[in-house]
C-alpha cells in the first residue's frame, strides 16, 4: 500500500519522503517514480523520525500491529501534524477485528499521538485500486474520517491526487465503521473472487 500511495501521490505537486525498514525496497520505489517522472520530488530516508520531522503530513502505511512502534518513534516530531492511518486491525484469519468494541485503530493511534491530527483514509481501497481507480466506469470512493476540519480538507486533496473520489464520512469515531467496511470488502472479495480490484461507490442523485 505504501508504494502504491507514493507512486500515485508523486503525480501531484507534493514532496515525498519515504521510509521503510527494507531500504532496498524504498530505494526501488524512488527509482521507479523517478523513471516515470524525472521531476518528481521524492527521497528515501533511513530514519522514520527524520522523515516525520521534515514532513507536514505523515502517512503510516503499516499494519495495525506496527502503528504503536512507529508512533513511539515519531511522537515528539509529529506534534500538530496530520497523521493518516490506513491500517485495518484484522485478526490472523481476516474474519474479524482485534480492536475492542467502541474503538478503532485510528482512535488508538490518536491516543498514542495526542497532539497530532489523526485522520483515517485509504483503508477501504485495495492496492490494486491505485492503478485502476475507475472500476466498471465508476470512480472508487475514498472514505475519510477525522475530527479536524482543516486536516480533512487537506487529506481530501491527497485522496483526489491519488485518483479517488474523496468523501468525508464523519469524525474520527466513524473510522470504526470504515474499518468494518474494509473487513466486509475483504470477505466479499475472497468469497466472490474480485481479484482484489474492488471498492466502495456511493450512488446518489
Amino acid at each position: 500500500m505504501g508504494s502504491h500511495i507514493a507512486k500515485n501521490l508523486s503525480k501531484g505537486n507534493t514532496r515525498l519522503l519515504l521510509f521503510a525498514k527494507d531500504q532496498d525496497k524504498v530505494n526501488a520505489v524512488v527509482s521507479e517514480i523517478k523513471s516515470k517522472n524525472a521531476s518528481a520530488d521524492v527521497e528515501a530516508f533511513q530514519c522514520p523520525t527524520n522523515a516525520a520531522w521534515e514532513a507536514d503530513i505523515i502517512i503510516l502505511a503499516v499494519p495495525y500491529q506496527a502503528e504503536k512502534e512507529i508512533a513511539a518513534k515519531i511522537k515528539d516530531v509529529a506534534n500538530t501534524k496530520i497523521v493518516i492511518s490506513i491500517a485495518n486491525p484484522l485478526n490472523e484469519t481476516y474474519s474479524g477485528l482485534v480492536t475492542p468494541p467502541g474503538t478503532s485503530a485510528a482512535e488508538e493511534l490518536q491516543k498514542l499521538l495526542p497532539n497530532s491530527k489523526v485522520v483515517k483514509a485509504f483503508n477501504t481501497t485495495f492496492a490494486a485500486d491505485f492503478s485502476t481507480p475507475v472500476i466498471g466506469g465508476k470512480q472508487v470512493d475514498g472514505l475519510i474520517a477525522g475530527s479536524d476540519p482543516n486536516a480533512l480538507e487537506t487529506v481530501s486533496a491527497l485522496v483526489t491526487t491519488a485518483g479517488f473520489n474523496p468523501i468525508v464520512a464523519g469524525n474520527l469515531s466513524v473510522s470504526r465503521t470504515l474499518e468494518n467496511m474494509a473487513l466486509l470488502l475483504i470477505s466479499l472479495t475472497t468469497k466472490y473472487n474480485y481479484n482484489w480490484l474492488a471498492g466502495f461507490k456511493i450512488l446518489h442523485h
